[in-house]
């Protein structure tokens, strides 16, 4: 007998306050489990109700969302502030579910498909969710524009003009076999034809990045490729699969098949296959593999002993990345901030207050011109955006602390100058009982206890030398602190173990319900310029990183006795700021 499903509709609040539409499906009996449906680009989740059925998964209930700017949710049609505020508006999403229907991460599958699954993807691969598993059809990794140069003009467009429209050139007919389904799309009036040029561009880079790093995604993932796709390229797709970094993959090519891979004549080849994989991975036990050794093995440290190993001096490569220091040894002499860097290390304290404060200085005009370019590396705006997603987080986290009626004492075990925690005390309404301040550098120590002076908060504020990787230095600090905060520091050393010390020391310090804000650098663009041209605070040596994915990092945490609340991340991917629950095994935050 087939499964019932009753049809509801309604909204939730995503990050930014608008609000977003979609459709749950309940079968007539009880279950824990669910398949979140996510649509193509220019639909909506009325476009993909037919799957609940057809997909033949009794014991599930079903979801399907409008994404921001499409069919019944709020916002211009076919845009988003960025793309990253739609891979947000996922996380949300998959958040409400779980709060209000009683869902957990881990007995969710994501069936998604076209810029659907883009979205899909970068989630997974940027905020590491326990899900059970993924099914991927026609992601669309890379658009066939067709017309030549048509990115590159697109960019060069939106930096001119700013934010504007195109239209797809997509005719029904191009999307299925299906004569019913295309006239359908051709007469929808919630189809969003039109896509703004910031989104266009955002889903380009980020499946740039995704496809690039797969081997950061741990979770089981199947992908769906149409064999008549007009709409996206084939090559892109396949460069993912074999990158995935779970050993629970699977990839299905179609041959005939169009864009529209769910929604195709003959889709039941498709929908068989999604129905036996997601049927499979619920009926393993749900455990991910462990990342705790990835120091030790795997794509990460592989690419960091890449970078550690010298060019030989006269080989092109060698002779380029010379030429690059060189040119940045004479800009240091015009621009304060490549001087400080020089000096004090890119790493240092000293340079990311400078970056924090964002104010181009130099000698003569050339020098702030270079000192200007040099703030506006993307690494560094990655950056600034970090501080304010710290700021974010530790004002949430005040609130809960204030709400609960628990005292609230701030520590932080690496706080540089201490200028992102400062500020954002100074901006809150809620006052903490104690802030104490830690660093290794007595440099540090000075500026950050004249940083505390200038906000006026020394009443409450206290900056002390102490190293953030000394379990014996942190668990003898007197005031048992009821939030942390960890920033840039775990990013700079590739070691776990030091890691896993540092946390565990902080666990122990820490009473259960307390909150820790820790961040991460899971992805960055310019990893070998960093190593091959910028020097490290620690004596001057290149400044090599290893990278720690969300995942490991993540699963570091959760070892040290901590469950993961809320994440927020960069539009670019670079920075990630998290926000943890010391666990209590009578309660943790949802």
């Amino acid at each position: 007998m087939d499964a019932v499903f009753v049809e509801h509709t309604t909204t939730f609040k995503t990050h930014d306050g608008e609000t977003l539409f979609y459709r749950r499906w309940q079968p007539n009996c009880p279950t824990d489990r669910a398949v979140v449906l996510l649509h193509r680009g220019h639909e909506h989740s009325g476009r993909v109700s037919h799957l609940v059925h057809e997909l033949g998964l009794e014991g599930f209930s079903f979801y399907a969302w409008d994404a921001r700017g499409h069919g019944q949710s709020t916002g211009a049609r076919g845009d988003s502030p960025s793309f990253a505020a739609s891979v947000r508006d996922l996380d949300c999403f998959i958040t409400h579910l779980c709060v209000t229907y009683n869902l957990s991460p881990q007995n969710i599958a994501v069936v998604a498909q076209s810029v659907g699954a883009v979205i899909a993807a970068a989630w997974v691969h940027d905020y590491a969710p326990a899900i059970r598993c993924m099914a991927l059809a026609s992601p669309a990794f890379d658009i066939n524009l067709y017309v030549p140069f048509a990115r590159g003009g697109l960019q060069v467009l939106h930096a001119l003009k700013g934010n504007f429209f195109v239209n797809s050139y997509v005719r029904p007919a191009m999307l299925t076999h299906d004569k019913a389904r295309a006239a359908s799309y051709a007469n929808d009036p919630l189809i969003a034809r039109a896509i703004s040029v910031r989104q266009l561009l955002g889903l380009y880079r980020a499946a740039d990045r995704v496809v690039s790093d797969a081997n950061a995604i741990q979770v089981p993932t199947q992908l769906l490729i149409s064999g008549s796709d007009f709409v996206v390229r084939r090559p892109a797709q396949i460069k993912f699969f074999e990158r995935l970094g779970t050993l629970e993959k699977e990839m299905h090519i179609l041959p005939g098949f169009y864009h529209d891979t769910l929604g195709e004549q003959d889709r039941q080849q498709a929908l068989e296959k999604i129905r036996g994989f997601i049927r499979l991975q619920f009926a393993r036990h749900s455990a991910r593999p462990s990342l705790l050794e990835a120091d030790q093995m795997g794509a990460t440290k592989s690419e960091a002993e890449a970078l550690s190993m010298p060019l030989p001096a006269q080989s092109p490569q060698g002779l380029f990345w010379r030429g690059i220091r060189a040119g940045l040894a004479i800009g240091a002499k015009l621009s304060d901030g490549l001087k400080l860097g020089v000096r004090t290390g890119f790493d240092s304290g000293s340079t990311l207050d400078y970056v924090y404060q964002n104010r181009p200085s130099g000698i003569s005009m050339l020098g702030r011109y270079i000192d200007q370019q040099y703030l506006n590396a993307i690494g560094w705006r990655g950056i600034r955006q970090r501080k304010q997603h710290i700021q974010e987080l530790l004002g949430l986290a005040m609130q809960r602390l204030d709400n609960r009626g628990i005292a609230i004492h701030i520590l932080d075990i690496a706080a540089g100058h201490g200028r992102y925690i400062l500020e954002g005390l100074t901006s809150s309404d809620i006052r903490p009982v104690s802030v104490l301040l830690r660093d290794y550098s007595d440099l540090n120590v000075q500026k950050g206890t004249l940083l505390i002076e200038q906000n006026g908060l020394h009443d409450i504020a206290t900056f002390a030398k102490g190293d953030a990787f000394d379990p014996q230095s942190l668990r003898a600090i007197k005031e048992r602190p009821s939030l942390v905060i960890v920033s840039g520091l775990y990013e700079l050393f590739g070691d776990n173990t030091m890691v896993d010390t540092s946390l565990s020391a902080l666990a122990s310090l820490m009473a259960p319900g307390s909150y820790l804000i820790y961040t991460g650098q899971p992805w960055h663009p310019q990893l070998e310029f960093i190593a091959r041209a910028l020097t490290s605070h620690r004596d001057g040596r290149p400044w090599v990183m290893r990278r720690r994915t969300q995942a490991e990092l993540d699963q570091l945490v959760v070892q040290a006795g901590f469950s993961k609340i809320e994440q927020r991340i960069d539009e670019w991917g670079i920075f990630t700021v998290s926000i943890a629950q010391r666990s209590d095994a009578n309660h943790v935050e949802s």
